[in-house]
């Protein structure tokens, strides 16, 4: 399989503009997935420069390229700082972040990430935890449920298809991507098929695996890494996520509440490069179509 086929990355070129990476620095990429970002920042480090790839995955680990530049960690972002501190780093020029899930996991249907075709209710990033996605359908009550893919999912009917999969649970359990599908297409309309059985999945991922917790102790950890002057990239696939980065690369915090000090002067730690999000163009859309939700946001320390 070649490194394209597991994970093609986005909006490299603007990415690599955006950390302004310096031959001699260092640099974190922390969801190192199919290696594109990491080796395209590798190759414009010295010797003296150096990368820390993260990424949970025992797949995406094992699949690591060797470089005396790079290093990676087997490790959910959350735990940055503690791996950051075992390497002796105390600060670094540049911090990475791609929050889209590899195309090897959508495309793998034992992972059960993909509504289309049949596997295990898994969506596991990190194989070594014990929740998966059958396993929170299987315990989770009515009412988590339903706040789960309200919030996560943002769907409109998350109090009906929650109400479903309990009953649907209480005859067999549910442990396949088709008996979910099964229970949660007759709640959905068919113009909207494609966008809400999407948002189901996204749902149950998030949940599965903290992301959005993961997300906001990592801006927290990332920011207080960063030497001053430098830079912060996020890419992000949705809608709960760039909200998040938004608020915190301009305020400091994921609730985007403007804090100021005794003085009345603001105190955020990060200033945005730009005001709007760095997007693909026409024809990278029309290259890697998983890209089109795709959104860069980068942000200076101060």
């Amino acid at each position: 399989m070649t490194e394209e086929v597991y994970h093609i990355p986005a909006l490299l070129p603007q990415t690599l503009e955006a950390l302004a990476i310096r031959p001699g620095g260092i640099y974190i990429d922390v969801t190192y997935g199919g290696g594109g970002h990491s080796r395209a920042i590798v190759e414009r480090l010295d010797t003296t420069g150096h990368l820390y790839g993260f990424d949970q995955d025992s797949e995406a680990v094992e699949r690591a390229f060797r470089d005396p530049r790079f290093t990676i960690v087997h490790s959910n972002f959350r735990f940055l700082r503690n791996f950051m501190r075992y390497h002796g780093v105390e600060h670094v020029d540049g911090i990475l972040a791609d929050l889209g899930v590899s195309f090897h996991h959508f495309d793998d249907s034992a992972r059960g990430f993909s509504f289309r075709w049949d596997g295990p209710l898994d969506m596991r990033m990190n194989q070594r935890s014990n929740l998966t996605a059958g396993r929170l359908i299987a315990e989770n009550s009515e009412e988590s449920l339903a706040n789960i893919f309200s919030l996560y999912g943002e769907l409109r009917q998350s109090r009906r298809i929650a109400a479903a999969i309990v009953k649907a649970r209480s005859r067999e359990e549910i442990t396949t991507i088709e008996q979910l599908l099964a229970v949660v297409r007759p709640l959905i309309s068919l113009k909207a098929e494609k966008k809400e059985l999407a948002q189901v999945f996204q749902a149950l991922r998030i949940a599965v695996n903290g992301e959005l917790d993961a997300l906001s102790s990592f801006l927290d950890q990332a920011t207080n890494l960063l030497a001053p002057g430098g830079r912060l990239a996020i890419i992000t696939y949705h809608s709960l996520e760039d909200r998040m980065v938004k608020n915190y690369m301009k305020t400091g915090n994921i609730e985007g509440r403007i804090d100021k000090d005794f003085f009345g002067r603001t105190e955020a730690p990060l200033r945005q490069i730009t005001s709007k999000p760095v997007v693909p163009d026409e024809d990278e859309i029309n290259r890697n179509p998983r890209s089109r939700s795709a959104k860069l946001r980068t942000a200076v320390k101060l």
